[in-house]
């Protein structure tokens, strides 16, 4: 029986409702320039009770903090404050999961250029025809009224809060043109800007789907399997809730081809799970009981029972979803640099609009109106709308494209720094190699080989490490019993091995490094050591403080792709490959050779890998550590960009590195480097086309060269050119 419960009714006792922060989140529609960003983000920061206010224009969010933690009334009043600057606020929680309306029916834009469009039309054919010029005025100022409106009360809220924005440039420049007579070209100025805005926040809204996009993977209900409360017996019945109802360790179906709505752990049915969404890996992925899937992951044809591991608002997806929304509200270096560049630029152009309209006048007794026209035009060069946009709308871009192909990039400075990487430094373990070392020989003292796995398996049974778990695994499948042994007082010794009291003695499992410092003696086994190391093993050696009585060799191989990648990578401009690892050199060595890289360090401890990080950084140039992200992360911190593989349902790699590969796929990992170059192409040359032109149309109007709309149609035609070059990037395949 399936029964389906209302999403609204009350939470199970326990549960946290992800939404009951002080913090207020909104969607803004309509924002298509940064500095209209600025301005909404100075008017809301100005309202009493709020303590702080960012906009990222990026993901067209604003985020709201009230200074004293309460929230009650606060949304009305910021509502209406984004309203009075001509956009639209509305609480992200309403947003989430709602079908949006085609463009042209929510942006009141394009309909009010529309309107004032025909009336520009009507009034140039009356005026071809010669009817009276009162008329034909009358309709150039109904236009500018309808299609302007909008950015003038933006441009008087600029205003304000002590802004001027390009909407008060803009209203400021149209006023003047019909002041001075020129009524047609203030409707025309008016339409272009108009229509330019329109333009740009349609290419903008695309920019910004990544986020939507990863929001409509995760479905709102889940079928879950409760007891039945309404009789005494025990019966489970299956119901359909809200995904934010259903609790950690509840048991969720999920039917063939649904999409997953929780991170679980498999425990009934055998299927194959499409998991491109998060991984980016397009090959599914098969599952039986034990396996983890994860929210917003495609179900293959069996039907599956899993068991949930993780709140709705704690999925792997969540905190993608939360990272790409961070990384997009992050400035990168260039970004930094055009903010400084227009605080300075826009205030000299302005004042020097009003030198221009000012002394000619009064000093040399110059007609004003061309004068005051020229000014005018220079209102308009003084706009930095071009500019402002030109970098973030192509990081924003990037991300997005970087996420739909499971490399997750926090924020523009990890762009940036990712682009002007020249060396990679690898982990070896888990990173080029399987990490799943299996156990292929075993070398007692005494010959008692079962003993001494068995004294090891039991010493390690604490530990997380991959090689301390291939022993613990292979001792079960040869002791069918469980062991008698008992490990006390375990610990882990990062870089070296671990040691545990068994049965009354301490016992040593580890490197060769670890019994040198510990001062305990090989008992002739370093020939055996030798021979074992020679073949490209990892030897682990097991004794006590009497002695070694044994060597435990395992092997690791080298991931299938792993090579293919070290070659696009040196293929795409890098120039030195290297590999970090604890192992001892010779099986360092062996699996450097198979894959070619340019050199091997070995035997290092964590502190050591930091220090070669730094020697490879100062003879090579920018470096990037890439490692499992909890391990290497003193590494991942020191490297000029942080790479974690393989994390999806790992927190801790999510905190650490600055970009996280979602799968294990080292093919990822070129394809970053190569984005994130293409990305600063196309930065830099946003940047370069915006400076250029306004640098031209300085000269320009400075000699009174530049009509008032070719201004308008320079910055807006630039502004969406950016744009136009920025959303390239969302397409990019390497």
């Amino acid at each position: 029986m399936i029964t389906t419960e209302n999403p609204k009714s009350k939470r199970p006792e326990g549960t946290r409702n992800p939404k009951s922060t002080a913090r207020l989140e909104f969607t803004i529609e309509g924002m298509d320039c940064g500095d209209c960003a600025r301005t909404i983000e100075k008017a809301v920061g100005a309202l009493p009770g709020v303590g702080t206010a960012r906009v990222n224009f990026g993901a067209a969010r604003l985020s709201v903090v009230p200074t004293n933690g309460k929230r009650n009334g606060m949304e009305a009043a910021i509502e209406r404050k984004v309203s009075e600057a001509g956009y639209r606020a509305a609480p992200l929680q309403a947003r989430a999961h709602v079908e949006e309306a085609p463009f042209w029916r929510r942006e009141r834009r394009v309909l009010t250029t529309a309107a004032g469009t025909l009336f520009v039309l009507v009034a140039f054919a009356l005026s071809f025809f010669g009817v009276a010029p009162w008329l034909v005025n009358s309709l150039y100022a109904t236009a500018i009224v309808i299609s302007g409106l909008g950015f003038a009360r933006a441009g008087l809220l600029a205003l304000r809060v002590g802004r001027a924005d390009m909407n008060l440039l803009m209203s400021v420049a149209a006023i003047g043109a019909a002041a001075l007579g020129d009524w047609a070209e203030a409707a025309t100025v008016v339409l272009l800007f108009a229509f330019g805005g329109t333009l740009q926040a349609y290419t903008l809204q695309k920019t910004r789907g990544a986020i939507r996009a990863l929001m409509d993977l995760s479905p709102d209900t889940a079928l879950v399997r409760r007891a039945d409360n309404n009789t005494s017996l025990p019966i489970m019945r299956e119901v359909r809730v809200s995904v934010e109802e259903v609790l950690p360790g509840e048991t969720v179906l999920v039917g063939p081809g649904e999409r997953v709505p929780l991170d679980g752990v498999v425990l009934h049915g055998i299927s194959s799970i499409d998991q491109s969404p998060i991984t980016g890996e397009s090959v599914p992925v098969d599952v039986e009981p034990g396996s983890q899937i994860f929210a917003g992951t495609i179900n293959g044809p069996g039907a599956l029972t899993i068991r949930s591991t993780s709140a709705a608002n704690d999925t792997t997806l969540a905190r993608i979803i939360g990272m790409v929304e961070e990384a997009q509200a992050r400035r990168a270096p260039s970004q930094q640099f055009v903010d400084r560049f227009s605080a300075i630029y826009t205030p000299l152009v302005i004042a020097g609009a009003a030198l221009v309209a000012l002394i000619p006048p009064l000093i040399l007794a110059q007609p004003f109106a061309e004068w005051g026209y020229r000014a005018l035009v220079l209102l308009v060069v003084a706009c930095p709308c071009a500019l402002v946009i030109s970098t973030p709308v192509s990081i924003v871009s990037a991300i997005g494209a970087a996420t739909r192909h499971g490399v997750l990039i926090k924020g523009g400075e990890a762009l940036e720094a990712l682009g002007k990487v020249r060396v990679i430094a690898f982990d070896k373990t888990s990173t080029l190699t399987e990490g799943r070392p299996q156990v292929v020989a075993v070398r007692a003292a005494d010959g008692n080989e079962d003993r001494l796995l068995t004294l090891a398996a039991t010493a390690e049974s604490r530990s997380e490490h991959p090689l301390a778990r291939a022993i613990v695994h292979a001792a079960r499948d040869l002791r069918k019993d469980p062991s008698a042994l008992e490990a006390t007082n375990f610990t882990a010794l990062p870089g070296l091995g671990a040691r545990a009291d068994v049965g009354g003695e301490t016992v040593y499992v580890g490197s060769p490094r670890l019994f040198r410092d510990e001062g305990i003696e090989l008992n002739g086994m370093a020939p055996t050591l030798d021979a074992l190391n020679e073949e490209g093993n990892t030897a682990v050696l097991v004794g006590t403080a009497d002695g070694v009585q044994g060597i435990i060799a395992l092997a690791d191989s080298p991931k299938p792709r792993a090579q293919a990648a070290i070659e696009e990578l040196r293929r795409s401009g890098i120039r030195h490959i290297a590999m970090l690892t604890g192992d001892n050199r010779r099986t360092a060595e062996a699996i450097a050779r198979q894959l070619n890289v340019d050199s091997c360090h070995a035997e290092l401890l964590p502190a050591e890998k930091v220090e070669a990080v730094r020697r490879i950084a100062t003879e090579y140039g920018p470096i990037a550590m890439v490692g499992d992200g909890v391990n290497d992360a003193p590494a991942l911190a020191t490297a000029d960009v942080g790479i974690a593989m393989g994390i999806a349902g790992t927190d801790a790699a999510l905190e650490v590195a600055e970009v996280a590969l979602m799968s294990d796929d080292l093919s990822r990992l070129p394809y970053a480097i190569t984005l994130s170059r293409k990305a600063l192409g196309v930065i830099k040359a946003n940047i370069g086309i915006s400076l250029a032109t306004k640098a031209i149309a300085l000269i320009l109007a400075s000699l009174g060269m530049l009509p008032l709309w070719g201004a308008i149609l320079a910055d807006m035609g630039v502004s969406l050119l950016v744009t136009l070059n920025g959303m390239r990037l969302l397409t990019y395949k390497s």
